[in-house]
């Protein structure tokens, strides 16, 4: 190994060369999972995240549907990468390409930096908010644990205030839930929550249904196969959701939502925000090309003119060699492929094997619509109702990396037993605000971003503490703690004041 491949990682002071990943997503988890099974204690593997697990994220919506425990899909980093993979947990708040530096800020708001030899940016992505008038205050997004079991709740608190609400109207838009993209997040997440609150509606002796309203300004599910939009759209109308495609919200006000194509306006309590993701807003600000607010990388997931920085999962625009002048889209699928090929390219910079470029085969899309119904495409075939659950779940327990047992228990424990509907209220509104940088933690007092630290420490390798701050681009939560009781709802309706 040369001087000039490591690059100050052990060739003068003897330590192994230090690999700094950003993201425990699919992108990040996988990388370094990759790097280590490739080069185990010969290279020093640091993971910053803000959470300590990784999320499958295909099953959130079976959490706010009350059909899964959260832990269930969140599986400890510690137990699923090798020992050699150090979790740092933080969000990074400060990030030089030029001189190889990283700073993050820690749980209790004490800021670290460290330098690295390799590093491999796997952001993620966050909510995509559409100046729509009244979105940010009215909306909630659905992207992490703290905005499912918040939903959860939600749905729950809104069904036991219509049954005992007087004012059939207002019942009425207790009762009634508006979600807003026909994608992949959207419709899963009107499926499974459709079937919650009818059941959980009838447990409380309405016999009113709740309306479940889908809007989307395409097709549902456009981007994906035809025979999926198609078996999706038909079980979620024969169920009596209300499916309004080629629309899109107007505006959300204090009472509900106004439909821009009709002028409709939709009296509700819940407005949900699922029209898609973009980057990461880390990238905004690191002097890189982007396209589509996405880092620009080579086939090998290298970003140009930093030949030590890689990129993978939604905050890399990869090229599509099977599109040529496209870039892949922003899946799990993809995510999860580049991080492994993220992992072994860096391994090859390191000179440990060959790098190799990015090249992907469909294997198909699996879509569960709750209950047995379900549609998938495995490897071209097409599959509806109960054969295509089976494959949705058995696709989902290989995937998932951990909790297969726990997760098959929860499963047979939904159909056999009714579901607890018991409301904690662990999560409140002002925890998962639409427009974050990051919904995967919440956004109060115990969570981050933090403000300036009153205190700087040093953590193990990390350098010198500099001050405390927030990455540009960032945004903040709220500056009040929450109470013991949890902070008191917003005026929003989609947050359940009324």
């Amino acid at each position: 190994m040369t001087e000039e491949t490591r690059r100050g990682g052990g060739a003068e002071d003897g330590r192994p060369p230090k690999v700094v990943i950003v993201g425990g997503g699919f992108a990040g988890f996988q990388a370094a999972r990759s790097l280590a099974k490739r080069m185990g204690d010969e290279v020093d593997i640091v993971l910053v995240s803000p959470t300590n697990y990784f999320l499958y994220l295909p099953l959130l919506p079976e959490v706010a549907a009350g059909i899964l425990e959260p832990r269930r899909i969140s599986v400890a980093l510690a137990a699923a990468l090798p020992r050699c993979v150090r979790h740092a947990p933080g969000e990074v708040d400060e990030l030089d390409l030029d001189g190889h530096t990283i700073g993050w800020l820690d749980p209790e708001g004490v800021h670290h930096e460290a330098h690295w030899d390799r590093l491999v940016i796997a952001a993620g992505s966050v909510h995509k908010v559409l100046p729509v008038p009244g979105v940010t205050e009215y909306a909630q997004g659905f992207r992490g644990v703290p905005e499912a079991l918040y939903l959860r709740d939600h749905l729950i608190r809104q069904v036991e205030l219509a049954a005992m609400c007087e004012d059939p109207e207002e019942r009425a838009a207790r009762l009634t839930v508006v979600v807003v993209g026909g994608g992949y997040t959207g419709t899963e997440v009107t499926a499974q929550g459709y079937l919650f609150t009818k059941e959980l509606a009838a447990s409380r002796g309405l016999e009113e249904v709740p309306r479940w309203v889908l809007v989307s300004r395409g097709e549902i599910l456009a981007g994906l196969a035809g025979h999926l939009s198609r078996n999706a759209d038909r079980v979620l109308r024969e169920r009596g959701v209300d499916v309004r495609t080629h629309e899109e919200v107007d505006e959300a006000t204090g009472d509900g939502v106004r439909l821009s194509s009709s002028g409709e306006h939709i009296p509700t309590r819940t407005l949900l925000w699922c029209v898609g993701v973009r980057p990461d807003p880390l990238i905004d600000d690191l002097g890189v090309q982007v396209e589509q607010g996405r880092m620009v990388v080579d086939t090998r997931l290298r970003v140009p003119d930093h030949p030590h920085v890689f990129a993978c999962g939604d905050a890399a625009a990869v090229p599509d060699r099977a599109r040529p002048g496209e870039y892949t889209a922003m899946t799990a699928q993809h995510a999860e492929r580049q991080g492994r090929l993220a992992g072994r390219n860096v391994a090859a910079s390191l000179g440990t094997g060959r790098s190799r470029t990015y090249k992907h085969r469909d294997l198909g899309f699996v879509v569960d619509l709750g209950g047995f119904d379900a549609a998938a495409n495995p490897l071209g075939v097409r599959l509806t109702g109960f054969p295509a659950h089976v494959v949705a779940r058995g696709y989902h327990l290989i995937s998932m990396p951990g909790n297969r047992v726990r997760t098959a228990v929860d499963w047979f424990l939904d159909v056999a037993l009714p579901r607890q509907t018991a409301q904690l209220g662990l999560v409140r509104s002002p925890a998962v605000p639409l427009d974050s940088a990051s919904p995967e933690v919440p956004q109060h007092g115990l969570g981050f971003p933090h403000g300036p630290a009153s205190t700087r420490e040093s953590g193990p390798e990390a350098g010198e503490v500099q001050s405390s701050g927030t990455f540009p681009g960032r945004s903040g939560g709220s500056a009040e703690a929450a109470s013991p009781e949890g902070s008191v709802e917003g005026s929003s309706p989609a947050r359940g004041a009324r």
